[in-house]
């Protein structure tokens, strides 16, 4: 009884073991919640409307005209819009060889790009290797990330310029070729 004393609860105690009915009550009621909110059916429009009210309450999010721009932002919406450029690019044309394998074939192309203006050459060699340069270096960022290397705010501002540089030196040599 010293236990329930400490604790404030000897009064309860001494209670639920004269009278276990109001024991039992006193858990049940406690076990149940008790609503205190008025539910009614709404209609889908009805629903909508204040799902829209709501939305328009809410505050939106701070980016591009509050944030100054940062490399390491800049890049990673780089990676993004480089990769998505890419695959583009590879399945579209895949996708046009399975449909017309006589017009997108080796020799076709091949012949097709010969008879383009040198200008008109470098121009789609750089449109191709700059984003597939970055992408690559990029990756090989993230992959280091991946392994824990890197992942200061000095050690990512100096990764990004590395890949700056070497998407710049690659691009580069890759038009020379």
């Amino acid at each position: 009884m010293m236990i329930t004393r400490a604790v404030g609860l000897g009064v309860a105690v001494r209670r639920s073991a004269l009278n276990p009915q109001a024991a039992r009550a006193l858990v049940f009621r406690n076990a149940t919640p008790k609503r205190f909110i008025q539910i009614q059916s709404l209609s889908p429009s009805a629903e909508q409307q204040i799902l829209n009210s709501q939305r328009l309450k809410r505050p939106s999010s701070p980016h591009f005209t509050i944030y100054q721009p940062q490399l390491t932002w800049i890049g990673s919406i780089a990676n993004r819009v480089t990769g998505v450029g890419l695959s583009v690019l590879l399945y579209g044309y895949a996708l046009a060889y399975l449909v017309a394998p006589g017009t997108f074939d080796s020799t076709h192309v091949i012949e097709f790009v010969a008879g383009l203006p040198d200008a008109v050459k470098y121009a789609g060699k750089a449109i191709l290797a700059a984003p597939f340069a970055f992408h690559s270096w990029n990756g090989l960022r993230h992959l280091s990330w991946d392994m824990g290397k890197f992942l200061t705010l000095k050690g990512a501002y100096q990764s990004g310029y590395a890949v700056l540089g070497l998407t710049a030196a690659t691009t580069v040599g890759l038009l020379m070729m």
